[in-house]
């Protein structure tokens, strides 16, 4: 008897861009092991696998598996998964359909506002479980640039240094002084462990001011090699993360704050993320994270 599972498109409106997820919908009595093979058979960014709900107030239980290794959460994943339960329960809609999704994930209840349209993609956007926190030191600019070809002249702009913050998994936000040097970085793997390694982790995630589109504010990318993610399109944990980077740097007053980030445009997949910061008491009060998503393809896994 086969597994089903769906491929889907996340953080974008067209089939064959922004980030491919692999969503498994049959996951009972899967172990660990078997999981992760899968997920490196897949070789996606990230693979779902979804259990039935152990609260009867969530919608399931699911584990995210890179690669090379299981996340407490993630990004994508959160939103494609949110988008294809909501369709594999209302189906096509004849006009517009809200329904609100919750999943288990390990780092505890996400909870995903979903609009499914009829003939178009459907949008998902998540409440941040946890806010983003300080995660260490970062080195210092000379070291940073040779990690990435780049020169130290390359690195940080206006009052933008290069930080670290996590929201699960911890991320190195570097900022890079234009869309030029972003599209030069790359990862020198004889520096990078070195580098970046030293405090856990390795997710690099660099961004300009500069981007494409009027209505964005950043562009990014994110290398994960120890994840094994050479480079990923859209990723939506580093997003949630970056929003304390953003609130610090750029001092944000209170209120709510509305960014887009486009990432995944070097790589031939452009990808839009929606970040919205809530600032209150001069605090950082809530994050949520919003994408579309499409369906690409279905298909029976026989194991």
């Amino acid at each position: 008897m086969g597994r089903r599972y769906v491929i889907l498109d996340v953080f974008t409106n067209k089939v064959l861009t922004g980030n491919p997820l692999a969503v498994v919908l049959d996951a009972e009595g899967l172990d660990d092991t078997q999981m992760q093979t899968i997920a490196a058979e897949l070789n996606l960014s990230e693979t779902v696998f979804v259990f039935p709900p152990e609260n009867p107030g969530h919608s399931a239980t699911i584990r995210i598996f890179t690669p090379k290794t299981e996340l407490p959460f993630a990004g994508h994943p959160t939103v494609g998964t949110a988008i294809l339960l909501a369709n594999e329960r209302f189906g096509d809609v004849d006009n517009e359909q809200d329904a609100m999704v919750v999943l288990k994930e390990n780092i505890g209840a996400v909870r995903c506002a979903v609009i499914l349209k009829k003939n178009a993609a459907a949008f998902a956007e998540f409440d941040v479980p946890v806010l983003p926190s300080p995660a260490g030191p970062t080195c210092d600019k000379e070291l940073i640039a040779d990690a990435l070809g780049l020169d130290p002249t390359d690195i940080g702009f206006e009052n933008h240094v290069p930080s670290r913050y996590q929201v699960g998994p911890a991320f190195d936000f570097i900022p890079l002084k234009d869309l030029d040097a972003l599209e030069r970085a790359k990862a020198n793997m004889s520096r990078w462990d070195k580098v970046f390694g030293e405090n856990g982790g390795g997710e690099v995630y660099v961004y300009c001011r500069e981007t494409r589109a009027h209505d964005s504010a950043f562009q990014a990318r994110l290398f994960a090699p120890s994840l094994g993610i050479t480079e990923d399109p859209a990723t939506g944990a580093a997003a949630a993360a970056f929003a304390a980077a953003v609130f610090h740097f750029d001092k944000l007053p209170n209120g709510t704050h509305f960014i887009r980030i486009e990432q995944g445009f070097v790589m031939g997949r452009p990808s839009l993320i929606d970040v919205e910061i809530d600032v209150e008491a001069k605090k950082l009060h809530a994050v949520r994270i919003g994408g579309q998503a499409v369906i690409v393809a279905r298909g029976e896994l026989f194991v």
